[in-house]
């Protein structure tokens, strides 16, 4: 049924939150540290884990798309909600933060996308084109 979707949706993201609470008490921020990342980490492992034990109907599947063709508009809602100006009266802390996680983002997409070097690209189609003659 799509209500499971929902549903395993709503419970991973109730679960993200307190272990985003849990750890921005721990660290004395007294925010919430993650937990939105958190909560979309758990459900990519538990749908990951559903699918392959075949215990994820194509009903509940459904239900889970519903709210990923959602997922844009809310982040954007989210971001538009944060006080971006007091975070950068707060020091250089925050910019190089941000420099840090895009440059470091934008150098981790060859590897996330499983992208060889050139060598081991040339090399896999000579061979390929060895193998046809």
């Amino acid at each position: 049924m799509v209500i499971y979707g929902v549903a395993l949706l709503a419970g991973c993201m109730m679960i993200g939150l307190i272990i985003g609470d849990l750890l921005g008490q721990l660290l004395g921020i007294g925010a919430n540290l993650g937990g939105v990342g958190i909560a979309m980490l758990l459900l990519i492992f538990i749908t990951s884990w559903l699918k392959d034990h075949d215990r994820l109907p194509e009903a509940t599947v459904s239900g889970i798309n519903f709210w990923n063709a959602m997922y844009i508009p809310i982040v954007v809602a989210m971001a538009a909600s944060q006080n971006v100006a007091a975070a950068f009266s707060g020091g250089l802390v925050a910019l190089l933060a941000g420099v840090l996680a895009v440059v470091l983002g934008l150098l981790l997409v060859p590897v996330i996308a499983g992208k060889t070097s050139d060598e081991e690209s040339r090399r896999s189609l000579a061979a390929a084109t060895e193998g046809d003659e």
